[in-house]
């Protein structure tokens, strides 16, 4: 039954595949369509009335008379929104909403998701990844046993029952087809529990009895996971107890620095499969096994457009769309969505790194990077170096912040970098040599500020003990969902608070 289960799923999917053809090969005119049936939907909400829609009929007019937002200009209309108050931003009442808030600041965005957003971006990204994978490997077993999907929590909101919101993650996983449901675990009740501490728990004894194909999540969590999945069954490794375990679906965060951890963890064969999700909709999947970058979805309810990293701060900044993007230029994402948000700026920056099909890979975040001395180091740069430097030197890291050192009369000025060793380096010295050797290869900028030492001094790496960051999480209520740790500031506001936290609470290392 279950060859016969896989096979029929694995047809479907096949054909399904067709999908992400056309996306490779029309995305320009897939990207144009969309934006027109946006603009039609929504043209007689309260956000289209009061920007004109019925007058747009290109791009052109689309940019004039819509300035590039921020989460704040929505929030008005937002709030009107959770309210119940209906075709405020999409057609119809909006029932859901993702919750995103950042680790440095106490203020949660909730981004609308309507059910066009769930039909035509969010649930279908799931299947798009799974068609790929299929399509990579046609003697996949997937669907023969289960597969382990969790996410965060969903709440009730105060002022009607109608309304929901929480991780998109757990968004989604209570919109699972039927037909998909008995391929999951653990059960709803589980895998949506708030206290992440008391689910992973459940989950590790939920699921030691199952035969796990395919997995997903946020590798943080699955490390502590699979530490709770080894201490339960006394087993060497995570395949000694799912041998036929050998996809795992990832994104939100960089996965360089937890390959070696996998790899210990997982010691056989495996593939692993990337996606670009985020509060506001899945955007990108690794649409190739091997390749270190990701298909844009341009066929997934979103338009896009892309604003280059200089115009960040510009009075009227200037986007590009898809068809006049230049190769190995970084560029701020701008979405318009079918749940309502429009010209919105996402925060992450990506560089495109092919145009026929559109791949790109991420770069950071456009809050999140260091340019204090004029370095201009950036997310993509710190985690190949850290994996550089890891494996140069036989270690794993867990979570990591990064902060600058103000130059003063007494010193120059520099980066410190606070991290929480998995497996600590041979020596600490040679991982602190190697990232900055590695940081030096990977950005010119950097280099020219390092060289001799005239501009910025080597790297200070403080180690801490393991649990530091899972305790500052936990302390502020920030564990699990789309809470995460900065890695990059122009400030030293986390970095400061975080170290009067650990020397509160912990010994360093």
């Amino acid at each position: 039954m279950a060859a016969i289960l896989n096979g029929i799923m694995k047809a479907y999917l096949r054909n399904r595949f067709k999908r992400i053809e056309s996306i490779r090969n029309n995305s320009v005119q897939l990207q144009e369509a969309i934006l027109q049936r946006l603009l039609r939907q929504a043209r007689k909400t309260t956000f289209g009335r009061a920007h004109g829609f019925d007058s747009i009929t290109n791009r052109a007019d689309f940019v004039n008379q819509i300035a590039i937002q921020e989460y704040e200009a929505f929030v008005p209309n937002i709030t009107a929104a959770m309210n119940g108050t209906p075709d405020m931003l999409w057609p119809g009442q909006t029932k859901w909403f993702a919750k995103s808030s950042g680790t440095t600041s106490n203020q949660s965005k909730f981004l609308p998701i309507s059910k066009e957003m769930l039909r035509k971006n969010l649930v279908p990204s799931g299947w798009d990844a799974l068609c790929v994978y299929y399509q990579e490997r046609p003697d996949a077993q997937l669907f023969a046993e289960k597969s382990l999907i969790y996410g965060g929590s969903l709440y009730d909101y105060d002022q009607t029952s109608q309304t929901k919101f929480g991780d998109v993650s757990a968004i989604m996983i209570d919109h699972i087809p039927k037909v998909a449901k008995p391929f999951c675990v653990p059960e709803q009740a589980i895998a949506l529990d708030a206290d992440w501490e008391k689910k992973l728990m459940l989950m590790a004894n939920a699921i030691v009895e199952e035969n796990i194909t395919m997995m997903s999540g946020v590798p943080t969590w699955n490390v502590v996971l699979f530490n709770h999945l080894l201490d339960l069954t006394g087993k060497e490794h995570i395949h000694e107890l799912w041998p036929q375990l050998q996809l795992y679906l990832h994104g939100g965060v960089s996965f360089d620095p937890y390959r070696k951890q996998f790899k210990e963890f997982l010691p056989n064969q495996m593939d692993y499969l990337e996606v670009y999700n985020a509060s506001e909709g899945y955007f990108g999947l690794q649409d190739q096994l091997g390749r270190e970058d990701m298909l844009l979805l341009t066929d997934n309810g979103v338009y896009f457009e892309f604003l280059p990293f200089g115009e960040l701060k510009s009075h009227q900044p200037k986007t590009v769309s898809l068809e006049d993007i230049q190769i190995g230029e970084c560029h701020a994402i701008v979405i318009s969505t079918c749940a309502g948000l429009w010209r919105y700026l996402v925060g992450d920056t990506i560089e495109f790194t092919s145009i026929e099909p559109y791949r790109f890979r991420i770069t950071g975040r456009t809050n999140q990077h260091i340019n204090v001395f004029g370095e201009e180091l950036m997310i993509s740069n710190v985690e190949k170096a850290i994996a550089e430097a890891s494996q140069y030197t036989n270690a794993s890291v867990c979570e990591y912040t990064v902060a600058p050192i103000f130059l003063n009369r007494y010193h120059k000025g520099g980066h410190e970098w606070v991290i929480e060793f998995y497996q600590k380096p041979d020596s600490l010295h040679t991982f602190t040599t190697q990232l900055d050797k590695s940081l030096q290869q990977l950005n010119h900028d950097y280099a020219a500020k390092r060289y001799k030492g005239m501009a910025l001094q080597a790297p200070v790496v403080r180690p801490v003990q393991r649990g530091s960051f899972h305790g500052w999480m936990k302390s502020k209520g920030k564990l699990g969902g789309q809470h995460k740790v900065p890695r990059l500031s122009n400030e030293r506001n986390f970095m400061d608070e975080f170290l009067r936290y650990v020397a509160d609470t912990f010994a360093y290392v």
